[in-house]
């Protein structure tokens, strides 16, 4: 077929699929009597533990779907009056049958009430080898709905024990295989069952159909950043796998696996962590609150944090990310975040917002029997995701109610409508699902994106986009004010209430009564243990009953949730920045404080400007360039003027940096593609000496003062500590060479700290490496996100370390430690950094924009537009009065700084 329409989420929730069958097919007409058939169709024909199903070769017909339930008979065709001489052909008669994808557009399912026949003829398979099974399942059907489930779980199972993982799928030969065992893939409302095999190199899933995007899913053991134990309907038998992909955007790929039992994920799990290729990014928890307690975390980050900690994962909707309600005014024109009476009030569980009906909530909790509950409904079942996320997943949506939307009055039309249904409905206490709050997406859950037809409602208006409160201009504009709204200081100041309310000691018991926080007794973790109950019919009907209420996260926290010290200051919107003080001002005020004006410009170089430097940093009377043109530039910063250009290779300059002889002028150093380092006396205009201090470009060099070493990186993998040579004298390697630091790609910058005891270098591959420069020895590496590390600089008190990469991500560790104590990823990839004094750092960008950073408060100062093309490099004079800008458009700027 051209394109594979069918999906395991047009059949039920759970259902297995099992086997697909190439066929022709028609239906007949009226009865088999009566010899009256449509012609023959070829397309698919999908074996499915409840149903079957067939996929139409032709995009615009629709599928079909027979649910094994309704069928009235199923068997061998064998009419008297059939001339083709074909008897590998399946007669089925069923009460009614589902059409689907109509037209191949996505909309609610026509359920054609009416019997029919179907005859399938098989291009390849038996009816021999496909009737047997059918029969089998078909027998299921007529049991109570939790014994047919337990029987196809043994059908299931039986079918898994006969196979074997497929070792022809292994990526290395010798590579050795450590366990191997049952478990099903688990995506929203889909599981897919497969086998497990564990390597000492990679893990494997391997399904049993055909329907997932790989025949084996491969995971590379030392791609793997982390492994969580979660719970799966209520059991302690799942386990997510968090990996990068490799590839230039490093993109993060989750697998959820779930085992036959928790033995089996435990021991996964064990044998995972034992592997030497496997190397996690763990923080602590504790670590983690303090980086959000002082501000380096950022409220959306700490919330899915919590979420993750608290089994809540996006891949499985019984347990899907909650979060808060945090504006409560919906209907005027301008929302102000400084006005705390836009907030709800986050002590308070959404039941208790409304007092009159938290009394008659209360009165009803206090003629009940043990055990008691305040709110008959929950803050978040898979019902209600879908209810908010049904524009972005109609599918899921159709999956969970058998083909059906709701009906169009009970929709997400209004942002208002449901607020005030949560404030005063008796059944209604639904928080909200983290992408009210995801800027990336930019609220497209809220408009009607594939423009399904939901119906029309009372009124006669059509189901569209959500109704959005008038002071937001789109979704992407509502989303953004929610999300300016939950960074606010007000919701920094309390957010740690409802912290304490859903995921810490006020989930339950005593402080939960107290709180007004008490839910149906079986939506607590360890309520009830399902392996423990024999009866199935009784086990199904509480794991149907806890799966539609919703159920209640794992508590995360036994004491009092700390109060967060510091609001991160957060940016609105690009002209509009926050303060020290919380305070915050326009782009207008911003100018009054600092401004950046073009001073000169050179345009000189015939190929990208790759790095600059200043030769008196105190006057700053000279300027020094070198480009990929294989040039050095020389300016007068007095006169404005190129006063010398040198060809000091035929191949480009990566890197320059200037030191002065004792009772000589000043040397500069440019390392070039050639492998070299080449020593330049500029006084003297000539080279002085060319040292052969690589296998491959030098890529970056760093200058100590007060060691008198020089640093040269290069694309050999290798940093090399030089001894400054003596006046007069030529440089040989084997007396100056003070140490060789190896790494496992490409260097691609370095820095020295202020102190001159540290030396980080960054490399192709996005790992950081932090050296000691006494003894020479590593102190600790940082894996990166696979992603080239453009830039890496320490700050001016050699605490921190500041790294930006090619995939916009710009981050701050701890140098002790190597905590990653804050990051962001930016709009435009930053490729170059340079401190201005001992907070402001300068960024530039991919696309010639410099920002001014405040790392005191982590947010932007001031953007400016520098260069047409990315800016490369980055120098900033030691009176800090002006920044000189170099970029790949061959310009070289000197900005004027007040």
């Amino acid at each position: 077929m051209d394109k594979e329409r069918f999906t395991m989420l047009l059949l039920e929730p759970g259902e297995i699929f099992f086997e697909d069958y190439s066929v022709a097919a028609k239906s007949i007409v009226n009865s088999p009597a009566s010899e009256t058939y449509d012609e023959w169709i070829d397309g698919r024909l999908k074996l499915c533990s409840k149903s079957l199903v067939f996929v139409n070769k032709e995009l615009t017909k629709p599928l079909i779907k027979v649910q094994l339930k309704e069928l009235i008979n199923i068997e061998k065709w064998s009419s008297k009056d059939w001339s083709h001489g074909d008897d590998n052909i399946l007669f089925v008669k069923c009460k009614q049958y589902v059409e689907m994808l109509q037209g191949n557009i996505l909309a609610p399912y026509k359920f054609i009430h009416k019997e029919n026949h179907f005859l399938f003829r098989f291009n390849y398979a038996t009816i021999e080898d496909c009737l047997p099974q059918i029969l089998q399942l078909l027998r299921a059907t007529t049991l109570p709905t939790a014994e047919q489930n337990a029987m196809i779980t043994a059908i299931v199972h039986s079918r898994q024990s006969r196979v074997s993982f497929d070792t022809s799928w292994l990526e290395d030969l010798y590579e050795q295989a450590v366990l191997e065992l049952q478990a099903d893939k688990i995506s929203p409302l889909v599981v897919n069952p497969g086998r497990v095999l564990l390597t000492s190199s990679r893990i494997y899933f391997q399904p049993y159909n055909n329907m997932d995007q790989h025949p084996v899913l491969k995971i590379q053991l030392k791609d793997i950043s982390q492994i969580i134990k979660r719970r799966f309907l209520l059991r302690q038998v799942g386990l997510e796998i968090v990996w990068r992909m490799r590839g230039p955007e490093a993109k993060k790929e989750h697998l959820f696996l779930s085992m036959r039992s928790h033995i089996d994920r435990d021991n996964l799990y064990r044998r995972l962590l034992d592997q030497s290729e496997v190397s996690l990014e763990t923080v602590q928890q504790n670590q983690m609150t303090m980086q959000w307690q002082n501000g380096c975390l950022s409220n959306y980050d700490y919330l899915i944090y919590i979420n993750s900690l608290a089994d809540r994962t996006f891949h499985d909707l019984t347990q899907y990310p909650v979060f808060p309600w945090i504006i409560q005014d919906y209907t005027s024109s301008f929302l102000n975040l400084n006005d705390p009476a836009v907030y709800r009030d986050l002590t308070k569980p959404i039941g208790a917002l409304e007092p009159t009906r938290l009394e008659r909530l209360k009165e009803r909790y206090l003629e009940m029997a043990e055990p008691k509950f305040l709110y008959g409904s929950h803050y978040s079942a898979p019902g209600f995701v879908l209810f908010y996320l049904v524009r972005k997943y109609p599918e899921y949506m159709l999956c969970l109610q058998n083909g059906r939307f709701d009906h169009p009055d009970r929709m997400f039309n209004s942002v208002a409508d449901v607020w005030k249904n949560v404030l005063v409905n008796m059944s209604d206490f639904k928080e909200l699902v983290p992408e009210f709050y995801d800027t990336e997406t930019a609220g497209d859950f809220l408009a009607n994106i594939y423009g399904i037809d939901f119906g029309y409602r009372h009124d006669g208006s059509k189901v569209n986009d959500v109704q959005l409160p008038p002071w937001a201009k789109d979704p992407a504009d509502f989303v953004r004010q929610l999300r300016d709204a939950l960074e606010s200081p007000y919701v920094s100041q309390n957010l740690h209430s409802w912290i304490d309310l859903v995921f810490g000691y006020k989930q339950r018991g005593p402080q939960a009564v107290e709180a007004n926080n008490v839910f149906f007794h079986l939506c607590y973790e360890g309520a009830v243990d399902l392996d423990t109950i024999q009866d199935i019919n009784d086990r199904h009907g509480l794991e149907v009953q806890i799966m539609e209420f919703g159920q209640i996260p794992k508590q995360v926290f036994d004491l009092p949730h700390p109060k967060r010290m510091l609001s991160v200051p957060h940016v609105v919107c690009e002209k509009v920045v926050g303060l020290h003080d919380g305070s915050r001002f326009t782009e207008t005020k911003i100018s009054e404080i600092f401004t950046l004006q073009q001073s000169v410009v050179f345009q000189s170089h015939k190929d990208s400007v790759s790095c600059v430097n200043l030769m008196d940093g105190e006057t700053g009377d000279d300027l020094i360039s070198v480009g990929h043109d294989g040039m050095l530039k020389l300016y007068s910063m007095k006169t404005s003027k190129l006063t010398r250009s040198v060809p000091l290779s035929s191949l480009p300059l990566s890197s320059c940096i200037s030191y002065k002889v004792p009772s000589q002028s000043n040397i500069l150093v440019a390392g070039c593609w050639d492998n070299t380092i080449i020593f330049y006396d500029i006084e003297f205009g000539r080279i002085v000496d060319t040292l052969p201090g690589h296998e491959d470009a030098v890529s970056c060099l760093a200058w100590s003062s007060s060691r008198n070493i020089l640093v040269s990186g290069s694309w050999d993998c290798t940093a090399k500590v030089w001894r400054s040579c003596s006046s007069g004298k030529k440089i040989k390697p084997a007396e100056c060479l003070l140490a060789q630091l190896d790494h496992d790609a490409k260097i691609t910058c370095i820095n020295i700290s202020g102190d001159d005891k540290l030396l980080a270098c960054g490399t192709e591959d996005g790992e950081l490496f932090l050296w000691c420069l006494e003894q020479f020895s590593l102190q600790f590496t940082v894996k990166g996100r696979m992603a080239r590390v453009n830039a890496v600089v320490f700050d001016p008190e050699s605490k921190q370390l500041v790294s930006c990469t090619k995939d916009h991500a710009l981050k701050i560790m701890d140098v002790t430690t190597g905590t990653e104590i804050y990051s962001s990823i930016l709009e435009k990839e930053p490729t170059s950094l340079c401190w201005r004094g001992t907070e402001l750092l300068l960024v530039g960008d991919a696309e010639g924009y410099l920002s001014m950073w405040d790392l005191r408060g982590v947010f932007i100062l001031g953007k400016f537009s520098c260069h047409n093309e990315s800016i490369t490099t980055l120098m900033v004079s030691s009176n800090k009065k002006k920044i000189v800008t170099g970029s790949r458009d061959r310009r070289v700027i000197i900005w004027d700084c007040k």
